[in-house]
């Protein structure tokens, strides 16, 4: 009795050492929700309040013009090709880092990361000395009439780059933590490689695929700074979203940029959305995991 009294008086006493004092907790809470309200929702709160200032009708209007039409479209277009690539890729990458030991793994994860320590813009001056009239394959572009650089192949190219990241990033942890027990007994069992991975691995990580995905596409339609230095700024051809408001903002037609601004502002919401929505699922998924493991 003695030893479990001492041992439950110095579990509390422990406790009550990492417990902050009740100022402490308030005053970090107060910090906290005064940089998430000025940062993040108050701007936020601004940009629709200026979109819709002029009314609905200069609202639809700007929303509905040639040019903003095209910067959708090509955005779509740039997403639609760059988050299936990326999809196959980080699959590919995770399933060979978690999977797998071989040599230069670490040279692997260390290319997947690059695209973090890279700013865009220099991404974007990459390809144009790749690219460009006097790049690397400038010249041989230019004998065969290809074009590139300025035109919708480079914002495909810097968009991906760019966002090679995320999808591996988000499945290399989660497969670790998986391990390789499930697949090595389905392939005991005589399953094939394609068997195992759509029975057995795909189905374990469907919501990290899903979260990844989301926000690869989220970086894919908002980036900036590697497409504005390949796509020439031609307008109603190579402007996406984020470049056609930037275009209108420098052009004093505030309206208009607060409009097209606002679909990026609601593109943001959803993926927050969606966001929270395969967290709570994985969540879910992994205390299932977790009880049926203890039973």
């Amino acid at each position: 009795m003695n030893i479990n009294a001492n041992a439950l008086a110095k579990k509390l006493q422990s406790r009550d050492a990492t417990r902050e004092p009740t100022w402490v907790r308030i005053t970090l809470l107060v910090i906290a929700l005064i940089f998430f309200l000025s940062c993040l929702i108050l701007p936020l709160i601004l940009v629709f309040v200026e979109a819709f200032k002029q009314g609905m009708n200069v609202y639809f209007n700007a929303l509905v013009q040639p040019d903003t039409l095209s910067a959708v479209k090509l955005t779509l277009l740039t997403a639609a090709i760059a988050v299936p690539l990326n999809v196959v890729f980080g699959v590919a990458a995770a399933w060979a880092v978690a999977k797998f030991n071989f040599r230069g793994k670490s040279i692997l994860t260390t290319i997947i990361d690059l695209p973090f320590a890279v700013s865009p813009v220099i991404a974007g001056l990459m390809l144009v000395l790749i690219f460009g009239t006097q790049g690397w394959f400038g010249g041989w572009l230019l004998d065969h009439d290809i074009k590139i650089l300025y035109a919708i192949p480079a914002i495909v190219i810097a968009t991906i780059f760019i966002t090679v990241p995320f999808v591996a990033r988000e499945l290399i942890p989660l497969m670790e933590a998986q391990g390789t027990e499930e697949e090595e007994a389905a392939i005991v069992l005589g399953a094939s490689g394609w068997q195992t991975f759509w029975k057995v691995t795909l189905p374990n990580i469907k919501w990290g695929l899903i979260y990844g995905v989301i926000l690869c596409n989220a970086r894919a339609m908002g980036e900036f700074g590697a497409v504005s230095v390949v796509s020439g700024h031609i307008r109603g051809e190579t402007n996406t979203l984020p470049l056609y408001v930037e275009i209108l903002y420098n052009e004093y037609t505030f309206s208009a940029a607060f409009a097209v601004s606002s679909l990026l502002a609601f593109l943001a919401i959803i993926t927050l959305i969606l966001k929270t929505w395969v967290e709570a699922r994985q969540e879910k998924q992994d205390q299932r995991n977790e009880d049926s493991t203890v039973s």
